[in-house]
């Protein structure tokens, strides 16, 4: 299986670190966030990995360069302007192929095992739900017998880990959009599988969140 690592976020609310520094290069741990997830890509057996970036991308690929150094094969795909995550997604299609890929948000921390993460064939998706955290304690999706449902109950959230076939994105025209709205699209069809992972798991968007990271590295070490 592939995967897409998404980093192509300019980090407004981790300033000033990334004010010079794109947010996948800050230190978390004494280890740049984004080299956290290429070697859990590498332990889960992925060996290609495309990387999308806009704001200071040219400092992710002279840092990583092409992945060597991590038991992996990376390719970039650079945006002039962030396309969120559906438009980003979908550009870098041509580089993922034809079969389900695995994604991850590069602005989260997580002892997951990704190679856990699987789509149930006929699906178009397969998320992992976390419990919700402080800061959006409302939840995304209802999560039922490994299935999604977007209706009324006691919600988990999105950890910004998925597994996602091609077809999700057929009919979208290229440029920026969310990737929500497909999601919902898929789950209202039917098409969507989750899992709820209860372990360490953290979104790095703020100094606050990050010093949490750090505690939480320093504990299982």
């Amino acid at each position: 299986m592939k995967a897409m690592l998404l980093a192509a976020g300019k980090g407004e609310r981790m300033r000033p670190l990334t004010l010079h520094t794109p947010k996948p290069l800050i230190p978390v741990g004494g280890v740049p966030l984004i080299e956290h997830h290429l070697r859990a890509l590498a332990e889960a057996g992925v060996s290609e990995v495309v990387i999308n970036h806009a704001w200071l991308g040219q400092q992710i690929e002279a840092h990583l360069a092409d992945g060597s150094r991590f038991g992996l094969h990376i390719r970039y795909s650079p945006e002039g302007e962030p396309l969120e995550t559906g438009g980003g997604i979908q550009r870098a299609l041509p580089l993922l192929g034809d079969e389900p890929f695995l994604v991850v948000n590069g602005d989260i921390w997580t002892d997951l095992d990704l190679g856990a993460v699987a789509c149930r064939p006929g699906d178009l998706a397969q998320l992992v739900l976390v419990d919700n955290p402080a800061h959006h304690p409302e939840g995304d999706f209802v999560l039922r017998d490994g299935r999604l449902l977007d209706e009324p109950g006691a919600r988990l959230t999105y950890s910004g880990v998925a597994v996602l076939h091609p077809a999700l994105f057929e009919g979208c025209t290229p440029g920026a959009f969310k990737l929500a709205p497909l999601l919902r699209r898929a789950i209202a069809a039917g098409r969507v599988g989750g899992q709820h992972f209860t372990g360490r798991w953290v979104d790095v968007g703020t100094p606050e969140r990050l010093a949490e990271a750090e505690r939480l590295i320093g504990a299982r070490d």
